[in-house]
């Protein structure tokens, strides 16, 4: 995998050493937590109180174990190769479909993610229109994903971070909760009756089943390389990097599930974005409901800088291993044209969708997911043969039993979730026959 120029930067000993390291894993874990992450706690919140935050434990603690396994194939494989080339080396198609995802996913996520971020501060303020919103936080986000300098993307990241816990876990400890219902909804298995649209089971499965084949599980090793992390030496720091990211993740999680449990559980809904803060308005007045505004345009718009640079990253990369074959690539995927052109596709083309009087994206988005569900055991069962197989990864640091295990456990959940996910967008087409 081609490196850009420059030292490594030195392995941490020291524990104020490994502070000032850490930054990839909280990049990662704020580019997967969006809009719909937080409308879907806030549902499994209000319909089922503290009950299933059991399944919310298990689904984090899983895409701990599975994007670690990632890592350290990125650090310690026998090839000194990426992911990437990894998953080509298994079969040469993975290239070219990681590129083709690049720029189907790219125009999709980043499409909601445009407007979501414009909607956000059209609430917040009460001020312009969609798309002006959407023109200045996307060239903004042009600004520092173009010519990317990691340090000031990971600042960026650790300021939003900030916003987002003072929103979040703030709002939850402003509207309070019940300790004793919250260890209990922690540590005690069970699934309540349905209430709803979406049972008990259907929650946990959507929780647990797109963890194996999310493909921005792939943006961490790129996060890595950025960072300049490569080699066995700094698999410590990593751990304890993306250890200390996933609590965080799970704190702020929790903390949107609280706000569900507590305002809605039992007897009101949330179906938008929007419900969670007018209903907290209610409670806490016109500044609860900012105060979570905040949160969500922070949780919004990492997600924004993470997708574009994570796809652009990823695109290049899959461009060079099929231009290189089975050879050695010798460009750096970050100076590369094309990691531009994806720049450029991911923030530009989506402000169509902005454009008043454009008709929504249901369809285009719902076509788009019905092609990445075929990658979920793609992506799944590839990295689990990758990370488990002595010729890929190396003898010394291939997967123990336990873990493939879980992989195998991942594998067909996400063959599950992609089988169920192809029935209802069928269903969707045909109007429910």
């Amino acid at each position: 995998m081609s490196s850009p120029s420059g030292s490594a930067p030195p392995v941490p000993h020291t524990f104020r050493e490994y502070l000032a390291s850490f930054g990839p894993g909280i990049m990662v874990v704020l580019t997967w937590l969006g809009a719909g992450d937080i409308v879907e706690i806030g549902i499994a919140g209000g319909n089922y109180g503290y009950s299933l935050m059991w399944v919310l434990i298990v689904a984090v603690l899983m895409r701990f174990l599975f994007v670690s396994l990632i890592a350290r194939y990125q650090l310690c494989n026998q090839h000194g190769e990426g992911v990437l080339d990894g998953l080509a080396r298994l079969h040469p198609w993975y290239a070219p479909l990681l590129l083709a995802a690049s720029f189907v996913m790219g125009h999709v996520y980043l499409a909601y993610m445009t407007v979501g971020t414009a909607e956000t501060c059209r609430n917040l303020t009460g001020l312009g229109e969609i798309w002006q919103w959407a023109l200045l936080w996307n060239g903004i986000a042009f600004y520092l994903a173009f010519r990317p300098s990691y340090d000031r993307l990971e600042l960026v990241f650790k300021i939003l971070l900030g916003l987002l816990s003072i929103s979040f876990l703030g709002s939850a400890l402003w509207v309070g909760f019940d300790p004793a219902a919250l260890l209990a909804g922690l540590v005690k298995v069970e699934m309540p009756e349905q209430r709803g649209a979406f049972g008990p089971l259907l929650i946990a499965m959507g929780m647990v089943g797109a963890v194996g084949g999310s493909l921005m599980n792939l943006a961490y090793p790129y996060f890595l390389d950025a960072k300049g992390w490569r080699g066995a030496q700094y698999r410590r720091v990593q751990f304890y990097d993306f250890l200390l990211a996933i609590v965080v993740l799970l704190i702020l999680n929790l903390s949107v599930w609280i706000l569900g449990a507590e305002l809605l559980y039992p007897d009101k809904t949330i179906t938008v974005l929007d419900d969670l803060p007018k209903l907290l308005s209610t409670v806490l007045g016109e500044w609860g409901r900012r105060l979570f505004y905040l949160g969500i345009f922070a949780a919004i718009y990492t997600s924004v800088l993470g997708h574009a640079v994570g796809l652009a990253y990823m695109g290049s990369h899959a461009w060079l291993r099929h231009k290189a074959g089975t050879g050695k690539i010798t460009q750096d995927y970050r100076s590369h044209p094309l990691y531009r052109v994806l720049i450029v596709w991911c923030l530009v083309s989506p402000l169509i969708w902005t454009i008043p009087g454009m008709p929504d994206f249901v369809r285009l988005t719902l076509l788009a997911n019905s092609a990445q569900v075929v990658m979920l055991p793609l992506l799944a069962g590839g990295l689990w043969w990758i990370t488990a197989d002595a010729k890929y990864i190396g003898k010394e640091y291939r997967n123990r039993w336990w873990e493939n295990v879980l992989m195998a456990f991942l594998f067909v959940l996400a063959v599950y979730s992609a089988g169920e996910s192809v029935i209802a967008i069928v269903r969707y087409f045909t109007g429910g026959k």
